[in-house]
């Protein structure tokens, strides 16, 4: 007895060591790729709203946790099926089980990373993921339509947009001084403005400049001139739809259990359900593919004509559970469906290690 549990204790810390290893340089890979396309799709930030690659780069890095919850039970997948597909090519589980090891215990440090990947899951879907969205938006918003990404030349025309150009004699901070602006975005509503003194502020609506003591000069149907002593106008087209917009992934865990209570519409109810459904129930893929994995894996090692189809039927399972379970997070209507779909995730979750465990 004492011989096996010294065993096991070594396996434990080999099997442990070589998922960890690979885990790690899979997650940074697959997690590098995906930041990269982000900031590929992103590259516009830099090329039209001027904004500095550090803020850029800071902007885009607040998606990586997103991306990591995404590719978690993947990432935990391919690890497993990559270590011990190797173990078993080399012949070392038929080693372990000849020394009387069940496909249990070959298994259980699989298993125990597996759990440990669904804490760490949970945890980024609950809070962090949340969390670190709402920054995203709010800064990209801020870098795109606020006053973080403008910088305006004294004594020089600076175009903002295509047809709108500003005039600045002095700039002291978001205080101007002796404005001009050719706003001629609108070919119906051309006009140009004088003004003694501006204030650069940012609204709801986006990125506007207050303008006292001035004169305009409009161009449309009929000429039109006058004075004011002050002029509110704004300098971006957009709006702040994006931080009025229901983001689901922004909104805090407390909050959506608020809203499955509260939602105004059908398709509210709907995407808040489907919501929860991916930050409490996904984790839980972790076990149940490491499971699955391990159960065809294990059995088809110990056959006496090996099953060397067996990754390849592992892969084809993990995407025929992860295909049922996006289709099934998608369809619930109502709570009641959200409760029968848990069930039959925990329940999926209890037949696969039972699958692997029985004798």
């Amino acid at each position: 007895m004492r011989f096996i549990l010294r065993i096991m204790s070594i396996i434990d810390k080999y099997f442990s060591r070589q998922l960890v290893i690979i885990f790690v340089m899979l997650l940074a890979v697959l997690a590098g790729l995906a930041w990269m396309v982000q900031m590929m799709s992103m590259m516009k930030f830099v090329l039209n709203y001027g904004v500095k690659v550090s803020s850029f780069i800071g902007l885009t890095m607040l998606m990586i946790p997103f991306i990591v919850s995404i590719i978690v039970p993947f990432v935990t997948f391919i690890a497993i099926i990559f270590v011990y597909n190797k173990l078993i090519s080399d012949n070392e589980v038929t080693v372990m089980a000849s020394v009387g090891l069940s496909p249990r215990q070959i298994a259980r440090p699989a298993l125990r990373f597996a759990t440990i990947m669904t804490l760490l899951n949970l945890v980024l879907n609950i809070f962090i993921v949340p969390s670190t969205q709402v920054k995203f938006y709010d800064t990209q918003w801020n870098l795109r339509y606020g006053l973080a990404h403008l910088k305006l030349q004294e004594s020089a025309f600076t175009e903002l947009s295509s047809g709108l150009v500003v005039y600045v004699d002095k700039v002291s901070g978001y205080d101007l001084s002796q404005v001009m602006l050719s706003d001629m975005r609108n070919k119906k509503s051309e006009m140009i403005i004088f003004a003694e003194k501006g204030k650069l502020v940012a609204t709801v609506r986006g990125l506007s400049i207050v303008m006292s003591n001035g004169s305009i000069q409009g161009r449309g149907d009929m000429m039109v001139s006058g004075t004011f002593d002050t002029f509110d106008m704004d300098l971006n087209v957009s709006d702040k739809g994006g931080m009025t917009s229901y983001r689901v992934r922004s909104i805090s865990t407390a909050q959506l259990l608020k809203d499955l209570r509260d939602s105004p519409t059908a398709k509210r109810h709907r995407t808040v359900l489907t919501e929860l459904a991916t930050r409490f129930l996904e984790p839980f893929m972790n076990i149940i593919l490491a499971a699955l994995c391990l159960a065809i894996l294990l059995r088809s090692s110990l056959l006496r004509r090996r099953a060397s189809f067996a990754p390849a039927m592992a892969v084809a399972v993990m995407a025929v559970v992860m295909a049922v379970f996006m289709s099934a997070t998608n369809m619930m209507n109502s709570l009641t469906d959200f409760v029968i779909f848990a069930v039959g995730v925990f329940g999926m979750l209890v037949l696969s290690i039972f699958g692997l465990c029985r004798k």
